[in-house]
């Protein structure tokens, strides 16, 4: 099963992010944000941040998790490749990601996401998972 898959809207863009769990839609959907700010193959994991978004419910969930992300991202100048979900509840999210300082000699950037919206947002479950993020570049 594919991790995720881009998806063009109008003057933003947007993931699907696949997953057996909601765990791994959740990293999968951190993955796919990341793939769409830089190529990821040089990003290494030297620094690594612990994460606890909460939300009032699963979906809203997901955008306050990709946005934390995106914050660590612009305010520290973090990039991260790899994410691990300790415990996923309902309202609450503990999660760790790796990852390291932003290097413009090794890191190559590609587009500017500045926030993960509800526009279109989905998270359903079928047989696995799957969402819809929309992106606000």
């Amino acid at each position: 099963m594919a991790k995720f898959e881009i998806i063009d809207h109008t003057a933003d863009v947007g993931i699907i992010a696949y997953g057996s769990s909601a765990e791994e839609v959740f990293v999968n959907a951190a993955y796919g944000m990341f793939n769409i700010i830089a190529e990821l193959a040089e990003v290494g994991e030297t620094i690594q941040r612990d994460i606890v978004a909460e939300a009032s419910d699963l979906e809203e969930l997901l955008v306050t998790w990709l946005n934390e992300l995106l914050y660590l991202f612009d305010a520290e100048k973090l990039i991260f490749k790899r994410f691990e979900i300790k415990n996923l509840e309902r309202e609450k999210l503990y999660a760790t990601a790796y990852g390291e300082k932003v290097d413009p000699s090794r890191h190559k950037l590609k587009t500017e996401v500045k926030a993960a919206t509800y526009h279109l947002l989905k998270l359903e479950r079928n047989d696995d998972f799957k969402a819809q993020v929309i992106f606000d570049i």
